[in-house]
């Protein structure tokens, strides 16, 4: 079995996919079994513009992006670093400029590389380093690299790649083998792709689904996968009726603010009920079959603890109560209707069987006594049946032809048929789909809603909550999460999914329509004199988004006093050309340090007739003339859990991550004060952020990271 796994996907680009394809090939060829395996994604995780995704997965750590990954891989093979791992680290890093198809754009590091081995065998030093292998996978994979190699005229670093190519022969075995594999998973993608085509019996006499939540917490993730699965089986294959029915039958847990907050929910979703009922609409005819069922005795009252009962039917005991009559059961559901103290002590079960394997056949509890007030039937009731005994009977009786629900039920569908034939009621057919889990992600209701209760998050909106809202808080797009959960299917395979993948398909939607702004964060901000700058302040008009005009225009403001990061000026060296960027290059004139190696002032001197395609460091700025900057907080977050995926015997506050909220305060261009609360922008060199609140005198604008799916 693989240690690591590498996923990659592509569209036909392999400039940024081979590097790591190939440095993976050789650390798995003198091995007889590899230890990093390699598999295709689909290609619809890419946006326009993406050559590639990388992903290397080692542990419960995921690394995105080819230098990184390859930056990981040499941690965990300390082999793949030469003799001046500084060296080969600056020529990974610009992996990414041999990326571009843009015949202009490529040439110059063309041209640069070609004189690099002027003199030289290797990249770096004197034999095969990982360099050699990445810088040669990324050239073979850009097909305009290999016409421009195939003209002749880069004669060195034509050498160098015929070169490589004899010395590692199985390089070009695995390009050949690698595009095999992605033209056969992508001819089997575009044949098969999310199969709907299950076995559902009877569609053609019509199809009527519900979805079934009870209104005891938020919707989450998990529930919109089955609340959207049957509202697509319903409307769109089979253009039936979709019933949303909630289970109201546990009044201590129940609230009227989740059963607004599940409708509003379902309507952002898209999801438009035919019908909405409540299994409270039907305890008189619920409470009825209870009767009956007790009068053919097949349940039975029982007063066992709790505690025990549970011990006897894991260990397959029959209750002492097993063998009442019907009367004296009849008897003690009458005290339990009532709410009287020996009411409480009973509840009424299923007589199934004591031992049977699957232990959900194990006389389970079909009504218990709760004298709590119902938030809809007030006090009427003291006695309410379970969702094993209530489910079956009331789907038969609303019409449900078909019941669509996640595998974890699945010991339960024995049990299901059985109330069915038990009661003589209309059939209804059962289909399992897997549940929906998330890494390092809690979507146990109980369990939420202990975080909530104990103060640990916000409430159910928390952006850290895999609920609606949460996700919705966070930046999650309505279309994303529908395209996501769709291309799922209603496959019986349990997937435990990586966050960074329906964030990549979020981004697909986001990134064409979300305003570009500036941010500098405050932490040791570094003022700056821009010499040949404008005598005096001046701002123009530019696009919000350059590929998009449709996203309006902003203001930008230009004056010969700006702002810029430390982190970005600490790597500025005397005399060299940067690039300002959305403005024009400058020269590093003057540098000044204080005792802490903290840069406090720089000086620069405006060159316009400069070539920003030429420079490596382009960095942002703001003009501290001209206009009136906004405060602004940027938070970022982790996940709550520190464990993948939480055992049944894991204690949740075990696992708990206690460090998941980062905040940074910086200063923001002057457009950023007429932002609404819920825009989405994207922060130059920051990412995608979404504005949770607005700027008000005195108060910053909140912006919460959107996660791009290919951040660490």
């Amino acid at each position: 079995m693989s240690e690591y796994e590498l996923k990659v996907a592509t569209r036909g680009n392999h400039a940024a996919l081979l590097p790591v394809v190939l440095i993976v090939t050789s650390i798995n060829e003198a091995r007889p079994a590899p230890v990093v395996n390699i598999t295709f994604e689909d290609t619809a995780l890419l946006q326009d513009g993406d050559k590639a995704i990388v992903q290397l997965i080692s542990g419960s750590n995921s690394v995105f992006g080819t230098a990184d990954v390859i930056q990981e891989l040499t941690t965990h093979f300390p082999y793949l670093v030469g003799k001046d791992p500084k060296v080969e680290t600056e020529w990974i890093s610009q992996l990414e400029s041999l990326t571009t198809l843009d015949f202009k754009a490529l040439d110059p590091v063309l041209q640069r590389l070609d004189a690099h081995l002027l003199m030289r065998s290797f990249i770096v030093g004197y034999s095969l380093s990982t360099p050699d292998i990445a810088l040669w996978g990324a050239l073979r994979g850009n097909r305009v690299a290999v016409a421009a190699l195939k003209k002749g005229s880069l004669v060195n670093l034509t050498r160098w790649y015929r070169f490589l190519e004899e010395l590692c022969p199985w390089a070009t075995a695995a390009v050949e083998s690698m595009n095999a594999v992605a033209k056969e998973k992508k001819v089997a993608k575009s044949k098969e792709g999310a199969s709907y085509d299950i076995a559902l019996k009877n569609t053609e006499n019509g199809v009527v689904t519900r979805f079934p939540p009870e209104p005891s917490g938020y919707l989450h993730i998990g529930h919109a996968k089955a609340a959207l699965l049957n509202d697509y089986f319903a409307h769109e294959k089979y253009n039936g009726t979709l019933l949303l029915r909630f289970d109201d039958t546990n009044p201590s847990n129940e609230k009227q603010e989740f059963e607004d907050a599940i409708v509003e929910d379902l309507a952002l979703m898209g999801i438009k009920p035919n019908k909405m009922t409540y299994t409270s609409d039907y305890f008189d005819e619920l409470y009825e079959h209870c009767v009956k069922i007790i009068e053919q005795g097949n349940a039975y009252a029982d007063d066992t603890e709790k505690e025990t009962m549970a011990a006897q039917r894991w260990d397959g005991l029959p209750s002492q109560r097993r063998d009442l009559s019907p009367e004296e059961s009849l008897s003690h559901l009458e005290e339990m209707k009532k709410g009287t103290p020996e009411g409480l002590r009973w509840c009424i079960r299923a007589k199934i069987s004591v031992d049977c394997p699957n232990k959900a056949m194990r006389d389970p509890v079909i009504y218990r006594c709760n004298p709590a007030t119902h938030h809809r039937t007030g006090d009427k009731w003291k006695i309410y049946p379970t969702y094993d005994f209530a489910c079956p009977i009331v789907d038969s009786m609303e019409g449900v032809t078909h019941a669509l629900r996640t595998i974890e039920y699945r010991d339960r569908n024995p049990q299901y048929q059985w109330m069915l034939d038990t009661m003589k009621m209309r059939n209804v057919q059962v289909w399992d789909f897997a549940r929906m889990n998330f890494v390092r992600t809690l979507l146990s209701k109980r369990k939420l809603t202990k975080l909530v209760e104990t103060g640990l998050v916000w409430g159910w909106d928390d952006p850290r909550f895999p609920t609606i809202r949460g996700i919705r808080r966070r930046g999650m797009t309505i279309p994303a999460l529908r395209e996501f959960i769709l291309k799922q299917g209603p496959s019986k395979a349990v997937t435990n999914f990586d966050w960074g993948l329906i964030w990549a398909t979020n981004k697909k939607y986001i990134d064409p329509i979300a305003p570009r702004h500036t941010t500098i964060f405050n932490k040791n901000v570094v003022k700056t004199t821009v010499t040949g700058g404008p005598a005096a302040p001046y701002s123009e008009e530019k696009p919000r988004h350059v590929k998009n005009a449709a996203v309006g225009m902003k203001k930008v403001v230009y004056s010969s006093s700006i702002i810029l990061e430390q982190e970005d000026v600490k790597l500025f060296k005397p005399d060299e050309e940067i690039t300002l960027m959305n403005w024009g290059n400058a020269i590093v004139r003057k540098v000044t340090t204080n005792e802490a190696g903290l840069i406090t002032d720089l000086e620069l001197e405006l060159h316009m007739a400069g070539d920003v395609k030429k420079t490596e460091k382009k960095v942002t700025w703001l003009a501290t003339e001209g206009q009136d900057l906004v405060p602004v907080e940027l938070v970022d977050f982790d996940h709550l859990l520190t464990k993948d995926s939480l055992q049944e015997d894991d204690v949740l506050e075990d696992y708990l991550n206690k460090h998941t909220e980062f905040r940074e305060e910086g200063m923001a261009d002057c457009n950023v004060a007429d932002l609404k609360e819920s825009d989405i922008i994207q922060f130059d060199r920051k990412g995608y952020y979404r504005l949770d609140r607005a700027y008000a005198p005195g108060k910053p604008a909140v912006f919460f990271n959107i996660p791009s799916g290919k951040t660490k």
